[in-house]
């Protein structure tokens, strides 16, 4: 768990969700000094009174998530468990002879990486030239069409 709260992912929300409940605890100590003050009114006490509980919300919020993270590296590793050994199965003779033949072999075939699925990725640029093929659906090319007819109508008007 203390290798968790130090990743530097928890490092940071740890920094945020402090850096936010001053904030907070600062703003609720404003708005209570600018309620007492002459130019103070009931809103500012209204606003007093919110801003701890934005910090306590804050807090309560990296508790549930920090919880959540924790019971789900729990539930991983309770998964992942170690497996129960096996027992060895007794070996004969014979199949030693062959285990070891087998063994002595060099291996010559290579394995080739697999590859990814080639398919399009909406983080990827569309090489030039390249257009989407039109749509199959009936009123999605009307309204493709009717937004290009649109953009070439203001091109034609702004100079």
């Amino acid at each position: 768990m203390l290798r968790l709260l130090l990743s530097p992912k928890w490092m940071a929300w740890h920094v945020l969700t402090l850096g936010a409940m001053v904030t907070c605890g600062w703003l609720a100590a404003w708005q209570w000094g600018r309620a007492g003050s002459a130019m103070g009114s009931a809103l500012n006490i209204g606003y007093g009174l919110q801003w701890p509980l934005f910090a306590l919300f804050f807090g309560i919020m990296w508790w549930r998530f920090l919880r959540m993270e924790i019971n789900d590296l729990r539930a991983a590793r309770a998964d992942a468990g170690p497996a129960a050994p096996e027992p060895a199965p007794a070996v004969v003779p014979e199949q030693a002879a062959v285990a070891e033949q087998v063994a002595a072999e060099p291996v010559t075939a290579s394995v080739a990486p697999a590859e990814p699925a080639a398919r399009p990725s909406p983080f990827t640029a569309r090489p030039a030239g390249v257009t989407a093929p039109p749509p199959a659906d009936p009123q999605l090319r009307a309204y493709n069409d009717e937004l290009a007819r649109l953009a070439a109508r203001q091109e034609e008007a702004t100079p």
